[in-house]
């Protein structure tokens, strides 16, 4: 299965027979609680609000919403309100995370607690799905938002989450690309060695379930015409579904010039936690959020 848009991807979502459980962290937020609603009449989500009662109910009697007393969970701060959703997660009550009005240091903390937490052992990354006008699907850049500066096996890792959550999608084994500035093995650059190594690492069998290329460059990933010129042959040219990119900046940057200067739509969340977990920005639109609240529901649709 390969989603060329969030259309496809919202409609898959909404096959199936059970909403997903999403514990709002901090719920007394408008733009957070917009988006939620909106998940939860496309059958979507099923909310489960924690944080200041009163104030959630005054948002939710501007946005002319209610829900069931059982579902808003009162609590006196927002530290209680992100240990309590991780709570859920353990006991298996909710299916994944949302941020509402909450500091996201706050929020994973209780999310990395090494007792009571969510971790894996695994390093927790960002992923940024993106729908663009001028590319055939949807397209994944990791790791634009957590990890600024991974080390080769971090990037493994980094590669590992996004794959899984692409498998957890319906994708049978999805096209990574490495990104550099060039395709040669120069070790004057440090990604470009990573990115061989990677490659190395997934023809060996250390990472699986994808086909990993590296060093490419962004031209060469995007353009299956670009590699043809420059004779360079790889099932990923031109049709890429994950990008690894070096460090934060280069993924933010990337991330936010498709965006801005490309007219993608974005949704995003961290992974790496036992479950997705939802992190957009508070300059974010109810829309990113609710794309998110979609590629959320649909990453854990097979989780048990």
């Amino acid at each position: 299965m390969i989603f060329k848009n969030f259309a496809e991807l919202t409609e898959s979502v909404q096959g199936s027979k059970v909403n997903k459980r999403v514990a709002v962290v901090a719920a007394q937020d408008e733009h957070t609680l917009e988006a939620v609603f909106k998940a939860k009449k496309d059958n979507i989500v099923e909310p489960i609000l924690i944080g200041d009662k009163v104030k959630i109910k005054e948002v939710l009697t501007q946005l002319n919403e209610s829900l069931d007393d059982n579902a808003i969970i009162d609590v006196e701060t927002d530290a209680i309100s992100a240990v309590k959703a991780v709570e859920l997660i353990n006991e298996k009550k909710a299916d994944f995370i949302m941020k509402g009005k909450i500091q996201t240091a706050d929020l994973l903390k209780a999310v990395v607690d090494k007792e009571r937490g969510l971790r894996t052992g695994s390093v927790i990354s960002h992923i940024a799905i993106h729908e663009i006008p001028t590319y055939h699907k949807l397209l994944a850049v990791t790791d634009g938002g957590m990890m600024m500066y991974p080390n080769v096996n971090e990037k493994k890792q980094i590669i590992e989450n996004a794959v899984n959550i692409f498998i957890a999608m319906g994708y049978k084994k999805p096209k990574v690309a490495v990104l550099a500035a060039v395709e040669s093995v120069n070790p004057k650059m440090p990604e470009a060695m990573d990115a061989d190594i990677l490659k190395k690492m997934n023809q060996q069998g250390e990472i699986k379930g994808c086909i990993v290329e590296g060093p490419i460059s962004y031209d060469l990933t995007m353009s299956k015409e670009s590699a043809q010129i420059k004779d360079f042959d790889s099932p990923v040219t031109g049709n890429a579904d994950i990008l690894i990119v070096p460090n934060i900046t280069a993924g933010n940057i990337l991330g936010k010039s498709l965006v801005y200067s490309a007219g993608a739509k974005m949704a995003g969340f961290v992974v790496g936690a036992k479950v997705p977990i939802v992190l957009t920005s508070r300059g974010a639109s109810t829309e990113e959020k609710y794309l998110s609240l979609v590629l959320s529901a649909a990453a854990v649709k097979q989780r048990v």
